[in-house]
């Protein structure tokens, strides 16, 4: 049976969705994970300890553990774990993106040069060292414009800037994020930029994909209904299938497949942050890994009816409807090597909501869940915040206070029903330190 490796960071939100995924079809999983290696398995799940900012280091001692337990694929989830997924497959053998593609996708102004390269559609950029003067750089640059941290996701320290003013400003907050001890610990080079790039007017989209030899295959694209026009990006609402015309959903597809071939990306799972406007598509961001978060839980896949025939998808029954597979079991089997290309999402809208911490403080807890979850369309509702926790919203902050999953028969009905259910909680956050 083949066994494969998880590479996921202590935080994250989905390593428990893949170990689930893994036993319900009897995969045998090894974690390697950023765990305490002073500990004897301080977090009980038997991970491998690593250190992502070591990805050399980290896949020598995978390997080593390979000797005595073979392993056949490479999974990784989370932006930190790829580079370390993809320098272990290589010692390994097994199929995944290769670094190089991978360090490419984890630098924002390295991928913006391939698409150049490629010919695609990209805004004018510019990086500027951390330490630059603010001032002198602000009056480089057109307007408006956006500033990003170079290898920070999930629009962690994106901010729009209008005028020099506001840029200055912008250029600042982000330097002092950049010295944060959870950025500094990651020792990355990108660490030591900041890249202003012309803001791309037009809606935004996330695609969801999966690449076997360099083949791309679009699993979902995801409509983002809320505006993102800044001062900050924060993403709310997915919701698929798009509302997108034929032509504009085949525009987006078109843009994936140029990016992936652009920064070389050959085998696992891709998500993308795209724009669209009048000019086309833009990509604004890629990444070797899937959708983060648990974001993943509004996607759903249907085997093929009859598995010999992977193309052939007969109307499917009700009974047939509830044997769904989730993302990471298809990402799973996909890295076991198993032909996945027959799998179809199911015919339902779904979304997700990531929801907003609206100000600093500290999470004491939530009401109107229930009322929330008797919404019609709503399917559940995971608060992930813990008691207690420190809560830091963007442009700084890299979580959420937790998810709203919907399923319905429309997308318009899904947008509604996860409007609908955030209206009905309430956030208790307290600015003072708690007292414990």
């Amino acid at each position: 049976m083949k066994r494969l490796l998880l590479l996921t960071t202590t935080t994250g939100y989905q390593a428990r969705q893949f170990r689930e995924a893994a036993e319900r079809i009897g995969v045998p999983l090894v974690l390697a994970s950023d765990n305490c290696h002073g500990l004897d398995n301080p977090w009980n799940d038997g991970a491998i300890s690593v250190r992502f900012q070591k990805p050399q280091a980290s896949a020598a001692k995978i390997r080593e553990f390979a000797l005595h337990q073979a392993i056949d694929g490479v999974v990784a989830i989370g932006d930190a774990p790829t580079l370390t997924a993809a320098v272990t497959a290589r010692a390994l053998g097994a199929k995944f993106h290769s670094p190089e593609a991978v360090e490419v996708c984890r630098n924002k102004f390295l991928a913006r040069e391939r698409y150049k390269a490629a010919l695609m559609r990209v805004p004018w950029y510019m990086r500027f060292k951390v330490h630059a003067d603010q001032h002198q750089a602000a009056r480089a640059v057109p307007y408006p414009c956006v500033l990003k941290p170079l290898g920070l996701s999930a629009s962690r320290g994106v901010i729009r800037a209008n005028h020099e003013a506001e840029f200055a400003e912008a250029f600042a907050r982000i330097r002092r994020l950049l010295q944060h001890k959870d950025v500094k610990i990651l020792r990355e080079e990108s660490a030591g930029w900041i890249q202003v790039e012309s803001f791309i007017a037009g809606r935004e989209f996330a695609v969801e994909g999966l690449l076997s030899r360099g083949r791309l295959r679009v699993l979902a694209i995801f409509d983002k209904p809320d505006p993102l026009d800044g001062p900050f990006f924060e993403e709310t609402i997915y919701v698929t299938p798009s509302r997108l015309n034929a032509a504009e959903q085949q525009e987006l597809t078109r843009c994936a497949e140029l990016a992936v071939a652009a920064v070389g990306l050959t085998h696992g799972p891709v998500h993308m942050e795209m724009r669209l406007n009048g000019e086309g598509a833009w990509m604004l961001d890629i990444a070797a890994r899937p959708i983060g978060g648990l974001c993943a839980g509004a996607l759903r896949f249907l085997p093929p009816r009859n598995p010999e025939s992977c193309h052939s998808h007969p109307e499917r029954s009700e009974g047939e409807e509830s044997a769904v597979v989730s993302l990471e079991e298809l990402i799973l089997r996909h890295a076991a090597g198993e032909d996945v290309s027959g799998y179809e999402r199911e015919s339902r809208a779904s979304g997700v909501m990531m929801i907003p911490i609206p100000r600093a403080g500290f999470y004491e807890g939530a009401e109107g869940l229930e009322e929330a979850e008797r919404i019609a369309g709503v399917e559940r509702i995971d608060i992930t915040a813990k008691l207690r926790q420190k809560l830091v919203p963007l442009p700084e902050g890299a979580s959420y206070l937790g998810f709203i999953f919907a399923r319905a028969e429309t997308p318009e009905k899904v947008e509604r029903a996860l409007r609908d259910a955030y209206s009905k909680l309430r956030f208790e956050i307290s600015v003072a330190i708690p007292v414990v």
